[in-house]
């Protein structure tokens, strides 16, 4: 199992700030040309998977709704790399789609390390696809409590090897909670893909 990444609590109101720097960068280096910062993350997976590398990704969404598969499947030809999504919104749809178990569920709650992480490798199984990022999280406004505030965020992506999962506590309203949270879904993502491609060519 791979490690999970606890983002301390004074740095909650730069996390959305540090993804639009990471996106902006990235825009710069993209095919040579400079690419929106909205855009940027999904045509990068578009470089690195559309040219035959036979490396297939997968989503399991939760507090996102879908919002990271339609950034995927909004670049032309992504049907080359991308499986498919589950948005499983509902505990009964994690615990019967995706394999969460109810345990899981009662102990550590469907906000939780076990949950995305059991989220993303049902989905890997289910969708047979190489990479699956999964999210759940809160997104507000309400929802919310001391141990489980809103801006809390599980990111995981599973691969053969293994899983990671990453904490984060975004700022803002519940829009703000959810962009960011896709857009740290499609930077783990795309660092997974870079490092199995990696991987794949050193052996």
């Amino acid at each position: 199992m791979g490690p999970v990444g606890r983002e301390p609590a004074h740095l909650d109101g730069q996390l959305t700030r540090r993804t639009e720097i990471t996106g902006e960068a990235m825009a710069e280096n993209v095919e040579g040309r400079t690419i929106p910062r909205e855009v940027a993350l999904e045509r990068r997976l578009q470089e690195l998977l559309s040219r035959g590398r036979a490396l297939m990704i997968a989503t399991a969404e939760s507090c996102t709704g879908g919002g990271v598969a339609q950034r995927i499947t909004s670049i032309p030809g992504s049907s080359v790399y991308f499986r498919g999504g589950i948005v499983a919104y509902a505990n009964d749809v994690k615990l019967e789609l995706l394999g969460v178990t109810q345990t899981i569920l009662e102990h550590e709650g469907a906000v939780s390390e076990a949950c995305a992480r059991a989220m993303a490798e049902g989905a890997r199984t289910a969708l047979g696809s190489d990479i699956t990022v999964s999210t759940t999280g809160v997104a507000g406004p309400g929802g919310g409590s001391t141990r489980k505030p809103v801006g809390l965020v599980y990111v995981a992506v599973a691969r053969r090897a293994e899983t990671t999962v990453r904490e984060h506590r975004f700022a803002g309203d519940r829009a703000a909670v959810v962009a960011a949270a896709i857009d740290a879904s499609l930077e783990m993502l795309v660092a997974a893909v870079e490092e199995t491609l990696a991987c794949r060519g050193a052996q």
